[in-house]
């Protein structure tokens, strides 16, 4: 009978304490789980090979320059006007120089006699050395005769030189077009007084000439797109003139050098302009496709942390969280670009928390999209 009771009691004790205990152990169980954070994780995204930079543009002709008188004088004709189209050396004006005239008439007489000498030098010197081999006369004659010859030879040399130089100036008359192109400037009319050079009186630029078959765009990349902009690259155009068509053109030569005082790098596209329909001057909208050349990664602004080290991401490896430093690239609004830092299977948390940690051991929420 005590068997059976103890029996009865033990089973009893048994129905009661076993649940109970698993009860508790199940407890513990759910404890521990909830203890550990669950987390939502995406991947970064890849970005694009290329990045697209719009650029203001400043057009230049390819061939630009003022063209100055290098003769004294007045103007006798003009023969073009400002959008006239004209010729390499086709006549622009013609300048009378009346002074320029007389000197040259003046240096020519002068060697005409300096000629005339020569030869008079050159009869002396031969007739003395012959009458040298008679002993008519002494070698001191001959020295001198010959002496006289290689004066009048230097003589005459420099007056050529003069008569070339005068009839170089009387050539200027005639003010030709340096290259073709297209008058934009004409400062002068019939009787205007002309004075030579550039430089000291004002008013003196005749006409001024473009070459605009060819443009020249001057851009400033700037700095962080400075390395991977290289000659060869196309880029994209278009003009407030003519907004609804698009040009191209083609980057020809950089300046290698960051200009220091707006950390960018000039850079020059050629454009074709046959027709002449863009004009040199104008405001241009460049776009460059500019070859990145390293891995990029794009993220949602809510993955970044900000810490007293650096820009860091919270990455799930193995079930714990491992802190990245990053380097952040442009900020794109509701993304940012990652150029150092990320790899493209990183699983990369979404708005953690201030206190997350490197080693914490976190669950991961089933993938959703990211939010972008």
């Amino acid at each position: 009978m005590i068997a059976l009771a103890l029996a009865a009691v033990g089973a009893a004790f048994a129905s009661g304490a076993v649940p109970r205990l698993r009860a508790r152990s199940t407890v513990r169980k759910e404890t521990d789980e909830l203890v550990i954070p669950t987390v939502s994780v995406i991947h970064p995204e890849r970005a694009a090979p290329e990045q697209e930079i719009v650029l203001p543009g400043n057009v230049v002709a390819y061939g630009d320059t003022p063209i100055f008188a290098r003769s004294n004088g007045y103007v006798q004709q003009w023969h073009v006007d400002i959008g006239a189209r004209v010729k390499q050396g086709q006549l622009l004006a013609l300048i009378a120089t009346p002074e320029v005239d007389q000197q040259v008439q003046q240096a020519r007489g002068t060697l005409a006699a300096g000629q005339a000498n020569l030869r008079l030098a050159q009869e002396t010197a031969q007739r003395f050395t012959e009458l040298r081999a008679t002993r008519a006369v002494s070698q001191q004659d001959v020295d001198t005769a010959v002496g006289a010859l290689k004066s009048n030879q230097s003589t005459v040399r420099a007056e050529e030189a003069t008569l070339r130089q005068l009839e170089q100036l009387q050539a200027f008359q005639r003010v030709r077009a340096p290259f073709a192109g297209i008058i934009t400037v004409r400062n002068i009319d019939v009787g205007d007084l002309i004075n030579a050079g550039a430089s000291t009186t004002p008013g003196t630029e005749l006409f001024h000439i473009v070459q605009s078959d060819k443009l020249r765009v001057y851009v400033n990349v700037p700095e962080p797109s400075s390395q991977a902009t290289r000659a060869g690259l196309a880029a994209e155009l278009t003009f407030a003139i003519l907004p609804t068509r698009q040009f191209t053109g083609t980057l020809v030569r950089t300046a290698n050098a960051i200009e220091p005082s707006t950390r960018t790098l000039r850079i020059e596209i050629m454009v074709d302009n046959p027709t002449g329909i863009l004009f040199a001057g104008a405001y241009a909208q460049v776009r460059l496709k500019v070859p990145i050349g390293r891995d990029i990664f794009l993220i949602p602004v809510a993955a970044l942390m900000f810490r007293r080290e650096g820009l860091h991401v919270a990455t799930v490896s193995n079930g714990q969280i491992v802190m990245k430093p990053v380097t952040a690239g442009h900020d794109l609004g509701d993304r940012i670009e990652i150029v150092h830092g990320l790899a493209a299977d990183d699983a990369v948390v979404m708005n953690p928390p201030d206190s997350i940690a490197t080693g914490e051991k976190v669950r991961i929420a089933p993938t959703v999209r990211p939010p972008y």
